[in-house]
């Protein structure tokens, strides 16, 4: 099995699906929780000390560590294999080829600005937050408690360079999800003449869910910081 996973591209593939699919579920899941911010920030501050360095949340950190690690890896293996595959051929395309989106074309490339953009995020946040509860911190470098993530998101997003910056990271999102989504199910033989149409449609809506559920708390955050007293009611 595990020569199957690493040396055929179908297995390599399999493990790209099942990965890509348990970092959506995760993706969905945080997505959900930050939107608890713009309606409570005092329940998005329970969910944050519920989900700190509490053991069960460090397994979990861990476990999504690898998950991006292998999908990245495996990404840029099947990348390399297609790369080779085609050799010379690759030059002599000079049309566009029907049915073929670009952000399909493009799998890899999205990938790196997301993972530039994750490592933004971590340095925004889980640094101020989860890491400096490991290291026993009661306050991170801004002096906010750790558990505090909605004056995080306030701080973070009253900066006009980090929601620019973040709407850049959510768009390539966007674009990944939207052919990564239906190509895992594709993957596993799901997506025939009925059903290919319908996962498409299927990605785009969990793809634009994605984009703006967590554009809307960097937008709103911002809108908040600049104009306080129009968001008051004023």
């Amino acid at each position: 099995m595990s020569c199957f996973l690493c040396n055929s591209s179908v297995g390599k593939k399999l493990v790209m699906s099942i990965s890509g699919c348990a970092l959506v579920l995760f993706i969905l899941f945080h997505m959900s929780m930050n939107m608890t911010a713009l309606f409570s920030p005092e329940a998005y501050n329970m969910i944050c000390e519920f989900l700190g360095a509490n053991w069960y949340a460090l397994v979990g950190t861990a476990g999504l560590a690898a998950l991006v690690v292998l999908h990245f890896v495996y990404a840029i293996i099947l990348t390399l294999n297609n790369y080779r595959a085609r050799g010379s051929q690759r030059y002599e395309v000079t049309v566009k080829e029907r049915g073929v989106s670009w952000a399909s074309k493009n799998m890899l490339v999205l990938g790196f600005v997301v993972l530039g953009g994750l490592a933004l995020h971590l340095c925004n946040f889980w640094a101020k937050m989860q890491l400096t509860e490991i290291l026993g911190g009661h306050t991170n470098s801004l002096g906010y408690s750790p558990t505090d993530g909605a004056a995080l998101i306030a701080y973070t997003f009253s900066k006009w360079y980090y929601v620019v910056l973040y709407l850049v990271w959510f768009a390539a999102l966007w674009f990944h999800l939207t052919h990564g989504v239906w190509s895992m199910f594709q993957t596993v033989g799901w997506a025939n003449d009925t059903w290919y149409p319908r996962l498409k449609c299927l990605a785009n809506i969990v793809a634009t869910i994605v984009f703006l559920g967590f554009a809307a708390v960097a937008v709103v955050y911002y809108l908040k910081s600049a104009c306080p007293c129009c968001c008051a009611g004023c």
